[in-house]
């Protein structure tokens, strides 16, 4: 049974991130978002709301996850940083528009 967009949070793996999300974290992430992906865990919330720094190095990462997770039918959703420096980045890259954004609440679900 597929599950629907609407119910995919209630389905997806969560990771939760804290503090600086730049060049030095981001190969950990690449390779968590990768760990699970190659698991077949195609759909996945990224939850970002204690962050309070990302930088592009970070944002490739997502990218990169986004991508290979649709490639597979599933899709990276995102919960925004509360730390409105951290938040200005998705919203000044229009990212917040390419990812799908969950409120902070829905993130712990999975």
């Amino acid at each position: 049974m597929d599950a629907s967009p609407q119910h995919a949070a209630d389905a997806a793996v969560t990771i939760v991130l804290e503090g600086r999300q730049d060049a030095v974290n981001a190969p950990a992430l690449r390779f968590r978002l990768t760990d699970h992906i190659e698991a077949g865990q195609v759909d996945i919330v990224v939850d970002m709301a204690a962050a309070d720094f990302v930088d592009s190095a970070a944002l490739a990462a997502l990218v990169q996850g986004m991508k290979r997770c649709r490639e597979r039918g599933g899709d990276l959703s995102l919960v925004l940083p509360i730390d409105e420096s951290a938040a200005r980045v998705f919203r000044l890259t229009k990212f917040d528009q390419v990812f799908r954004v969950l409120p902070a609440g829905e993130a712990r679900v999975a």
